[in-house]
């Protein structure tokens, strides 16, 4: 017989849209909580945003929200419930005189003007937590600013870093600020508030602000700024491209190689094995200082030799070799690589 998952018996109403929200919520799910997924009418275009965001033609033709709605939202109960009518209100209240968790991502002071907001809720339900994602905070200059994963990434410092040499930043297509700012850092607040509930009957407000979350986890750059008194160079730092040993390399048929060989023992185990032992010396413990002209210089030749056989040729070589050096994969290839295995 199986153990329960963790959080059987844990109700919560989720109010959120888009990402962080909603796949905080299908993590709770996933852990084994039942959260009902609550939109407005959606005849008067009140549902998640989400629902059309990708939506495929093949969708269209089901009648059906997007993929990303559909995977965001899996293992939930959805509900529409229209959060502007006394109706509707009430029966939400119902619903969270009986939850756990309520976790929204409207601007600040929406759920206040509703009624609805964490007084209200906690003088209903002494019990329940509440959690709130905004991009800035439920308070402060910023609070009732609009603002997207671009935003946030730029206003905590991690878009200007994510640069080449020549300063050119690079927009990921991870939403670092939506994932690790909201839906991470609420995952995190909600379990131990939670937690606290159990062990207290006292519910807890969380307050998640994306952009002082990605801030708050951007360390070794705030680090290195406050150690040395000057801002780490985009693409000439130790861990954004200005040291041989790490980074990514471009190979004769286009595809990419991830090199890692940040300790010296790993560098020293991938120069053996691409035939450069006399570079193994060249290493950053051993006072070569990233970004430097002698680091530059290194990199480009390995960048040149990297060029002269492809990915997949450089992976069955360094395959056995001990040297953190991986290809880079496209998402279309995990699928069928070993590490993806069900497991």
């Amino acid at each position: 017989m199986s153990d329960p998952l963790p959080l059987e018996g844990i109700r919560v109403l989720d109010l959120t849209r888009l990402l962080p929200g909603p796949l905080a919520t299908r993590h709770l799910a996933e852990l084994g909580a039942e959260v009902l997924k609550i939109e407005g009418p959606l005849a008067e275009g009140q549902g998640d945003g989400l629902r059309e965001i990708g939506r495929s033609d093949d969708d269209i033709a089901a009648q059906r929200p997007s993929h990303a709605f559909r995977a965001m939202n899996a293992g939930k109960t959805l509900l529409e419930i229209d959060l502007r009518s006394s109706a509707g209100r009430e029966r939400f209240l119902a619903l969270a005189r009986e939850a756990d968790l309520v976790i929204e991502g409207f601007r600040p002071g929406v759920m206040d003007r509703l009624g609805l907001g964490w007084e209200a809720l906690q003088a209903l339900n002494p019990k329940l937590v509440m959690c709130a994602i905004s991009g800035y905070g439920q308070r402060g200059p910023w609070a009732q600013r609009a603002g997207h994963d671009i935003n946030y990434i730029a206003m905590a410092g991690v878009l200007e870093q994510i640069a080449t040499t020549h300063g050119e930043p690079a927009l990921p297509n991870f939403q670092i600020g939506d994932l690790m700012g909201g839906t991470q850092a609420a995952l995190e607040g909600v379990l131990a508030a939670l937690l606290a509930a159990q062990r207290s009957g006292r519910g807890r407000f969380v307050d998640v602000s994306m952009t002082h979350q990605v801030w708050r986890h951007h360390v070794l750059a705030r680090s290195a700024l406050e150690s040395t008194g000057r801002m780490p160079e985009p693409g000439r730092d130790l861990l954004s491209g200005g040291a041989p040993c790490y980074g990514v390399y471009r190979c004769m048929d286009g595809r990419l190689l991830a090199v890692g060989a940040l300790e010296l023992k790993f560098w020293r185990a991938l120069c053996e094995a691409i035939g450069r032992p006399q570079w193994a010396a060249q290493h950053w413990t051993l006072g070569q200082r990233p970004g430097s002209a002698a680091a530059m210089a290194l990199r480009s030749e390995l960048a040149e030799l990297f060029g002269t056989r492809t990915m997949a040729d450089w992976a069955a070589l360094l395959e056995p070799v001990d040297a953190c050096v991986t290809p880079v994969l496209r998402l279309d290839e995990l699928p069928a690589h070993p590490l993806y295995e069900p497991r």
